[in-house]
């Protein structure tokens, strides 16, 4: 009497662990589509990058387009990277000009409904004064930590608008904790400056970079190597000649190369001035992989701050904060 119950319950056992199987499936596919499905934000430099995952937080999936050391002017990107410039939720990118290679697949996505954000457009931007640029947009804002905090608020802005599942409570806190950072670091930077005498306060650079840092902490621009607002130009013999003169008349004691790129060009210019000139290493367009002493747009300004100081003849303070360590709010 007993056999035939046993019969029934064997099938109902089977489809209770089948339905089992059948669930945990479903979970493990509902996750892996959820996964996929993650708002994500497309940056193309690397100092932008590090910018947003400040603001962005634990929010969204951010992808960095330009690699340390890279120069902004040149970097190309790969097959996969377009790619994902075609898919994000938002694109976030420098403008003005200075990402010459990634522009047209920015345009591309912005033409197929991608949000895109060109941050230097909407930070006041300055134009060239001379040289070959003169009257172009100057795409380097970031030399400007005051440009900076407007830069930060409005990519808050765009990730609450455009990308969808973020939390605004969340985003606006990252992006206040951030500001006050921002907000330390001006205060220093024009602490440090404030010391390099008046007659010295003269920029000789590798091409046209620190034009937003000079005018916001009263700095002249002397020229620059390459007479131009991009790597890609070069200079001819008569530019590193009347370079040259200007800075004799200037007594310039430090011409600044960028580090990402090799210093032959300043060290042409530092052989035909006839004075004593050092040639001293900035890290201007381009983070560090961690521990290069840029890693971090907040490590990068403190390190370049440091050295335009000491390179022009500021005294060394007793208690130089160490970069990075800027105050953090709660």
């Amino acid at each position: 009497m007993n056999r035939p119950v046993e019969n029934r319950s064997r099938p109902t056992a089977l489809a209770a662990v089948l339905a089992l199987i059948g669930a945990a499936f479903l979970g493990l596919t509902a996750c892996a589509t959820t996964g996929a499905q993650r708002p994500g934000v497309v940056v193309t430099t690397n100092i932008l990058g590090d910018i947003t995952r400040e603001i962005v937080g634990d929010q969204a999936e951010v992808t960095v387009l330009m690699g340390p050391g890279a120069d902004p002017h040149s970097f190309g990107v790969s097959a996969p990277q377009a790619a994902r410039i075609e898919q994000a939720d938002l694109i976030v990118h420098n403008g003005l000009g200075l990402e010459e290679n990634v522009l047209r697949h920015v345009e591309a996505a912005r033409e197929s409904g991608v949000a895109a954000l060109a941050v230097g457009e909407g930070v006041d931007p300055l134009t060239y004064a001379s040289d070959d640029t003169a009257g172009r947009p100057d795409p380097h804002f970031w030399t400007d930590p005051v440009r900076v905090r407007t830069a930060v608020r409005l990519i808050a802005d765009e990730l609450i608008e455009h990308v969808e599942g973020v939390d605004a409570t969340v985003v606006r806190a990252n992006a206040a904790r951030y500001d006050a950072r921002l907000s330390d670091l001006s205060a220093w930077m024009r602490n440090r400056f404030a010391a390099i005498p008046d007659d010295r306060r003269n920029l000789v650079t590798d091409h046209h970079v620190f034009g937003y840092l000079a005018q916001r902490f009263g700095f002249r621009v002397i020229g620059a190597v390459i007479p131009s607002g991009t790597t890609l130009a070069s200079p001819s013999a008569s530019d590193l000649a009347s370079l040259a003169t200007a800075i004799e008349r200037a007594k310039v004691p430090a011409i600044f190369a960028d580090s990402s790129r090799p210093d032959r060009l300043a060290q042409a210019l530092r052989r035909e001035s006839h004075v004593d000139v050092r040639v001293l290493s900035l890290f201007s367009e381009s983070l560090t992989e961690r521990g290069g002493g840029a890693a971090t747009y907040l490590e990068m300004m403190r390190a370049n701050t440091t050295a335009i100081a000491d390179g022009l003849g500021a005294p060394t303070p007793t208690a130089r904060p160490a970069a990075g360590t800027e105050r953090k709010t709660p």
